[in-house]
């Protein structure tokens, strides 16, 4: 019996191990599998993508410019004379009427006073010569004097009022002179140096006769040249859609300084020479810019971008998501089970200063990855690093 007994109590203790071994062995191999996908998920490069999606961007295009006075005017002497004083100060701003040269005015005046007395002597013959037609008319009718004479004191009458005329214009004449002697600026501008110095005699037709310009500054014009090529590639992708013109069809310029700083003050287009340059292939634009405070002059290399395009639907990736292949452009898409896929794309603008337009390759809703594109290996898993949080699998 007792023997019986402990047999039993073998078998038991013996059933319960096996189950106990098998269980820890189960354990094992799940602890096992985890460590594996651990190692595996710890070994995926770590990445930051973006979610490309379609949107409407401005399309701007860039020119080298360069600006020019919106009216620039020669000062030239109209009369000659003695230079008496130069009145304002060279290299700076004048307003319009202001006076920026004085001749000597003394024969002018003298010219002036003569022409009046002229005219006043003049004046007094036609006064003499009207009291003695008045008279001689009423008696030539009665037949008290003879025609010869009515016809003598018609013609006296003629001459004086003619004389007096003459007389006039003469004055009107002199006087003109004289005002030709103080020479004022004809528009608000930049005044360049005096071509003449003070004292010199000033011949109005010799070369002396020219004294100094003005650049009127605001507004200012920008020029700039469009080449046969860019204007058809922009009608191109116009007509393609890839490019949509401003409803009302005015573009503004806005100018970037050569310092690349961003001008202030916008403007438009007012002028584009219709033909083409036999010499270059390409015609000149013009745009004419608000220059209130003067920091334009003319001259200046600036760089103007025509704005009002709109590029509707354009993808826009960062320029670090664009690696260079051998056969072209490619970026790195991440798949929906978290692969990593190359892409062959095909480029077009660079938008700001970190971005770059993809015209073909890429749809709406695809990943791209954008930072560590080199530790990404084709068909491989990657993890997903968005900025400041930790690493996630790519799903999608």
């Amino acid at each position: 019996m007792s023997g019986i007994g402990g047999s039993r109590g073998v078998m038991v203790k013996t059933r319960h191990g096996c189950r106990r071994i098998a269980l820890l062995c189960v354990l094992a191999l799940l602890a096992g599998c985890s460590r594996e996908q651990a190692q595996q998920q710890q070994g995926a490069p770590q990445v930051q993508t973006i979610t490309v999606k379609e949107e409407s961007i401005p399309f701007n295009v860039s020119f080298v410019a360069q600006t020019e006075s919106s009216r620039q005017v020669e000062i030239v002497a109209r009369v000659s004379g003695f230079l008496d004083r130069i009145a304002y100060q060279e290299g700076d701003m004048v307003r319009e009427s202001q006076v920026m040269f004085q001749l000597d005015q003394k024969p002018f005046q003298a010219q002036v006073d003569a022409a009046k007395g002229e005219l006043l002597s003049q004046q007094a013959r036609f006064k003499t010569a009207d009291a003695n037609l008045k008279r001689i008319k009423p008696l030539a009718q009665k037949d008290a004097l003879s025609q010869a004479d009515l016809d003598q004191a018609q013609g006296n009458y003629d001459a004086a009022k003619s004389a007096v005329f003459a007389a006039g214009a003469k004055l009107r004449e002199a006087e003109l002179n004289l005002g030709y002697t103080t020479i004022q600026a004809p528009v608000t501008g930049l005044a360049s140096r005096s071509l003449q110095r003070q004292g010199v005699f000033i011949n109005a037709m010799a070369d002396t006769a020219r004294l100094t310009y003005v650049a009127a500054i605001d507004p200012i014009w920008v020029n700039f040249n469009v080449s046969q090529n860019q204007m058809a590639q922009l009608r191109d992708q116009v007509n393609k859609g890839q490019v949509v013109e401003p409803a009302d069809h005015i573009l503004q310029v806005a100018l970037i300084m050569p310092d690349n700083s961003v001008y202030p003050e916008k403007g438009q287009i007012n002028f584009a020479e219709p033909n083409f340059s036999p010499d270059t292939g390409s015609f000149l634009v013009r745009a004419v810019i608000p220059n209130p405070k003067g920091l334009l002059r003319p001259g200046m290399f600036v760089t103007a971008r025509v704005e009002g395009y709109v590029r509707p639907n354009a993808i826009v990736v960062p320029q670090l998501a664009v690696q260079q292949g051998a056969n072209g452009h490619l970026v790195y898409v991440i798949k929906a089970d978290g692969t990593a896929e190359v892409r062959p794309v095909v480029v077009g603008d660079y938008y700001g200063d970190r971005n770059i337009i993809i015209t073909e390759g890429l749809k709406a809703g695809d990943r791209v990855v954008t930072e560590g594109v080199l530790k990404v290996v084709p068909g491989k898993a990657v993890q997903i690093v968005d900025s400041g949080k930790t690493p996630a699998p790519a799903t999608q």
